[in-house]
């Protein structure tokens, strides 16, 4: 299995207050994009932020790459609001700064009843118990983070496909040009021969005119055309862009968190076949590099998105 690094998933859970009136709505949002590292953001309310240590961990067993923005909300009912019930251990705290802070400044305003009930977490609008509260928003997070996996999955596995796909035209194209290279070569060798001889007078009527024997030139060409066969000889590259697609295909049909490893093959598919088109002597060759360097730069924008 592949995953994907960019997916998004939600969860929602109503709890009811214990009056019986009114009530809760918790929901958890997971949104994640690509990114080289693993990123977690987090945008919580302060009721709740007690469960972040948790959900991170939860987060961290599961994921390895992306940037994760986890989103927490709680809509309260507006019976629940209007109901209202004090945090007696948030309003304790509250008292202990406002003593620490009218010690050293006494001359400081106290603070007024509607900024007390306004300080974050005093207030418990919702009636429900905060323990109820947190196992919601970690019930919810867990949910959330399956159902991520589960999308991430379904999308490494399309692009997984798409990227098999590639590899598959890729060794097309070396198993079509691999059989062709040896007469690339022979026709292009000949034309140098041709041009050689006809610019060292070989081919003029009077050859007794030349100043180096045939012999000798006969042997000049035959060492420039043998240095520039090894030149434009590609079977090494060929040889080593079939390795790489059998390598890049046997990660993929493997699967687990690829990204990193077919990021390296890319990078090492490019390099061959950049090596491929600069020493092409043949416009089939020059053709066939162009057409492998788009797929790869195809599979390679599909990679950064892979866990």
């Amino acid at each position: 299995m592949i995953y994907s690094m960019t997916g998004y998933a939600s969860a929602t859970r109503e709890l009811v207050a214990a009056s019986g009136t009114g009530g809760v709505s918790v929901s958890v949002e997971l949104r994640t994009v690509n990114s080289r590292f693993l990123d977690l953001n987090f945008r919580m309310p302060e009721d709740v932020r007690v469960c972040e240590p948790t959900l991170r961990e939860m987060l961290m067993n599961k994921l390895s790459r992306g940037k994760v923005d986890i989103r927490i909300n709680l809509q309260r009912s507006e019976q629940s609001a209007n109901a209202g019930a004090i945090n007696r251990e948030a309003l304790a705290q509250l008292a202990l700064l406002e003593r620490a802070v009218l010690s050293t400044f006494p001359e400081a305003g106290r603070l007024r009843t509607g900024e007390i009930l306004r300080w974050p977490g005093v207030l418990a609008e919702s009636g429900v118990a905060p323990e109820t509260l947190r196992d919601a928003v970690l019930a919810c997070g867990k949910q959330a983070i399956t159902d991520l996996i589960d999308v991430r999955a379904r999308e490494g596995a399309q692009l997984a496909n798409m990227l098999l796909a590639n590899v598959t035209e890729m060794e097309a194209i070396v198993t079509k040009i691999t059989p062709l290279v040896p007469e690339l070569i022979a026709r292009h060798q000949q034309k140098i021969v041709e041009r050689l001889q006809e610019a060292l007078g070989i081919a003029a009527p009077d050859a007794a005119a030349t100043i180096v024997s045939r012999e000798e030139i006969n042997e000049r060409i035959r060492q420039e055309v043998t240095m520039y066969g090894i030149r434009i000889d590609i079977a090494e590259e060929l040889s080593r862009l079939t390795a790489h697609l059998n390598e890049t295909r046997h990660v993929i049909e493997k699967g687990g968190k690829v990204g990193k490893r077919l990021d390296f093959m890319m990078q090492e598919l490019n390099r061959e076949a950049n090596t491929l088109g600069s020493k092409a002597a043949a416009k089939e060759l020059a053709d066939s590099s162009m057409t492998l360097k788009l797929l790869i730069e195809q599979m390679r924008e599909q990679v950064q998105n892979l866990e």
